[in-house]
């Protein structure tokens, strides 16, 4: 294992955010990781999982303890079947099965960060969340003291959330296994109306892979949702906030607010999301509450190709960006009573 005192988390966030480390452990097998977690948990020392950095939001005077950056590999395919070290890069992962034939996370394409994050956020895109093919999740558990197997139930998956993001201090991913289809070269059916417009079919329809993949990375690269260090837009933890789900009674209270503010014939973005509930749609909200692509004038700002983004233009800090994050929620509650919610994980900072 790699150890270094007083180290810069910064260039290992998206964000490029963020104060200094006590200690930063670099683990590269999975034995590392357990080392580590047990010499933490056994010291009383608080501990920083960072994977790929994408979803992390530090705060500037950094983080007072062990930050253990997981640089494991292992991408194994067989058959339909995909396991992926936790500190895979997900992005190459997924070219791999597309390569292969297989699908099931075409549409995950771009996705910075490492595969270990995929199953604590559920990730999802275009259609598609890992919650779909992960089938067992191999993980430290910090309480019991020993390596688990939780299957795709226990792993109590749901929106942007599972059970790993509910108990955040319990497990450090090691593993993900997924199971795959292969469809003769096609997509798995496309669910959402973008990307199936974009490649000139209906909803349901199945594409070659390669084109599938093709598509999503042409769709984020447009909202800035692939990384580039010579993009501002892309210096970002992708989308700042969840797609807020309402009550059905909450659902009518907003709409109310949007015909009020917006007139009568405005109907907001509205999406089934469970018996008695409704999902609409964050960045909808960001933009009629006025807070519009390239919105701010200091070193944070909501990118120029995205409105749910919140960019480092290059001499942000955390509270910078906290700052203009803050706006953003207080004005959206303030024309439509709905509270945003952060998608990336705070180290030392809340909104």
């Amino acid at each position: 294992m790699q150890e270094l005192q007083d180290a810069p988390l910064a260039p290992l966030t998206t964000f490029r955010l963020g104060g200094p480390a006590t200690r930063l452990v670099t683990a590269t097998t999975d034995a590392e990781v357990i080392a580590a977690v047990r010499e933490a948990d056994a010291a009383g020392t608080p501990l920083l999982v960072v994977g790929g950095g994408s979803n992390l939001v530090i705060g500037d005077k950094g983080f007072e303890g062990t930050a253990l950056r997981i640089a494991t590999r292992g991408c194994e395919l067989a058959g339909t079947g995909l396991e992926l070290a936790a500190g895979e890069v997900w992005s190459d992962a997924v070219t791999r099965t597309v390569e292969a034939g297989l699908a099931g996370i075409e549409c995950l394409a771009g996705i910075p960060g490492s595969a270990g994050a995929t199953p604590i956020q559920n990730v999802g895109a275009y259609g598609q969340e890992v919650s779909s093919t992960i089938t067992e999740v191999i993980a430290y558990d910090r309480r019991a003291g020993e390596a688990v197997a939780l299957t795709n139930e226990e792993c109590a998956f749901s929106y942007r959330h599972s059970r790993f993001k509910a108990d955040p201090e319990r497990y450090v991913v090691l593993r993900v296994r997924f199971a795959l289809e292969d469809a003769g070269g096609l997509s798995a059916p496309l669910k959402y109306a973008e990307t199936a417009r974009a490649l000139g079919v209906g909803p349901g329809d199945r594409v070659p892979l390669a084109e599938a993949r093709a598509t999503v990375l042409k769709l984020r690269s447009g909202k800035g949702m692939v990384l580039d260090p010579e993009d501002h837009d892309t210096w970002s933890a992708g989308s700042f906030f969840t797609n807020p789900i309402l009550t059905d009674a909450d659902f009518a209270v907003f709409h109310a607010r949007v015909a009020e503010r917006l007139g009568q014939d405005v109907e907001p973005p509205a999406y089934p999301a469970g018996e008695g509930h409704t999902k609409t749609s964050a960045a909808w909200l960001i933009d009629k509450a006025g807070f519009t692509k390239g919105y701010g004038d200091g070193p944070a700002r909501i990118s120029t190709k995205h409105t749910l983004a919140l960019t480092n233009r290059g001499a942000a800090t955390t509270e910078d960006l906290l700052a203009l994050a803050r706006e953003v929620v207080a004005g959206v509650r303030e024309a439509f009573g709905v509270t945003l919610v952060n998608e990336p994980v705070m180290v030392g900072v809340e909104l």
